[in-house]
């Protein structure tokens, strides 16, 4: 492995890329700590010490919402674009064409998501003022309706640039750097806290044993991590021999490689949004009297962290969530039109719909196991609050995020290093 680093480093072109996308990750770190103006931190401080949800929230921002800084949403606001553009695709007959159109339609599909993603993050922005304005976090010229309108639009403006500028400097490091851009820009804010987190509940409760279980069950959920990532069902297929010319082409076999967790981390992000909606709906009525607000504190008290019945519907939804990603992506692909344009089949199946049935029943049987354990991930962290309390806990979300970015940037690693006819890192 350090051979691996020491041969990586001494190409130019690849220490180029890895100094390009360290130097933008510091450009991210600075970002991050840039206030919105009108912030009161005394307050601020307060409102993430009684806020769990929130906190939560916080890891995925690097910490960039504790401060309440131009860039609190992250690049959430695009992921959010992006994954309502896949979702749409097999919806509106444009959009499904521009996507068979190859690098031209991909490029115009990334303008609509670019653009999409300016009144997400605005709205996005917008339902965090509001939220620290009704904590009193906004004190200088307030948020929202009855405050002072530059003052809000002048919030707004700034959160939603941050946005803007984070993605383009993910763009930048996909294009010019190692990995994609804004996958590295999320794990780059969720490692940034997690040594605080470890000293915070090391040093702030001095258990011992309590810190050697979380480091077990992180290095568990890790391992099992990359083995379901990493997890497939090779379909073998046959391609027949055909004549083209004067010469006798085709007849090779290769398989078609089924991941068991073909969604990634879509599943668990869907999810949190959903379970986040209510509470946060619900968190604004439940200081008032009458019908409307014992409703209120009754649906707060259910899809709080603690509660037994939000693990279980939180479950639930991912596992669902799983399989409607899952199908909907493998539906855009057409792998089974695709083999029978190129002479592929599968042995023992016909070409065609028998193919596409065949297919979507492997992938169904195999996403079972992703489904359950993406499932069992996103809960293990309220389960392990139970045995290492408030201060140590693991995002499970998180570590799908670490975990998947290291592969992805190891495997580019991999890639640029075997271009060379160097040893890789993979063995």
């Amino acid at each position: 492995m350090l051979a691996a680093l020491q041969s990586a480093w001494s190409l130019p072109d690849v220490r180029r890329k890895l100094l390009f996308t360290a130097a933008m990750l510091i450009i991210f770190r600075f970002v991050a700590h840039i206030p919105v103006p009108g912030v009161d931190p005394v307050r601020l401080a307060q409102f993430f010490q009684s806020n769990q949800l929130a906190g939560m929230l916080d890891l995925f921002s690097g910490g960039a919402l504790t401060n309440f800084s131009v860039a609190a949403m992250g690049v959430y606001p695009y992921i959010t674009a992006s994954i309502i553009m896949q979702l749409l695709q097999p919806l509106i007959p444009q959009l499904e064409e521009l996507a068979k159109e190859g690098e031209g339609g991909r490029a115009r599909i990334n303008v609509y998501t670019h653009i999409l993603t300016i009144p997400l993050a605005a709205l996005q922005g917008y339902g965090t003022g509001a939220l620290l304005q009704s904590s009193g976090v906004l004190t200088d010229f307030g948020f929202g309706p009855g405050s002072n309108i530059l003052g809000t639009i002048a919030i707004l403006i700034a959160m939603t640039a941050g946005t803007v500028l984070l993605v383009w400097l993910g763009e930048l490091i996909t294009e010019n750097g190692i990995g994609n851009g804004v996958s590295v820009l999320i794990f780059g804010g969720i490692v940034s806290q997690l040594p605080q987190i470890v000293a915070r509940g090391l040093i702030g409760t001095g258990a011992i044993a309590a810190f050697v279980v979380f480091l077990v069950l992180g290095v568990g959920t890790v391992t099992a991590i990359v083995v379901i990532q990493e997890a497939q069902r090779r379909v073998p297929v046959q391609y027949a021999k055909r004549i083209r010319g004067s010469r006798l082409v085709g007849g090779q076999s290769t398989h078609i490689p089924l991941r068991v967790n073909s969604a990634g981390m879509i599943p668990l992000i869907f999810a949190m949004s959903i379970m986040l909606f209510p509470g946060t709906i619900a968190s604004y009525f439940i200081t008032g009297t009458g019908f409307v607000a014992d409703a209120a504190r009754f649906v707060y008290t259910i899809f709080q962290t603690s509660s037994p019945l939000y693990w279980i519907l939180f479950f639930m939804l991912v596992v669902g969530f799983t399989f409607f990603y899952t199908m909907v992506i493998f539906q855009q692909q057409n792998l089974a039109e695709t083999l029978q344009r190129h002479g592929g089949f599968i042995p023992g199946i016909r070409p065609g719909r028998p193919t596409a049935e065949y297919l979507n029943r492997v992938l169904f049987r195999i996403t079972w196991l992703g489904a359950i354990f993406l499932g069992l991930v996103a809960v293990l962290p309220f389960i392990g609050q139970i045995f290492l309390g408030q201060t140590l806990t693991l995002s499970s979300t998180g570590l799908l995020i670490v975990v998947g970015v290291v592969l992805d940037t190891m495997k580019q690693l991999e890639a640029q290093m075997l271009m060379r006819n160097y040893e890789g890192f993979i063995k």
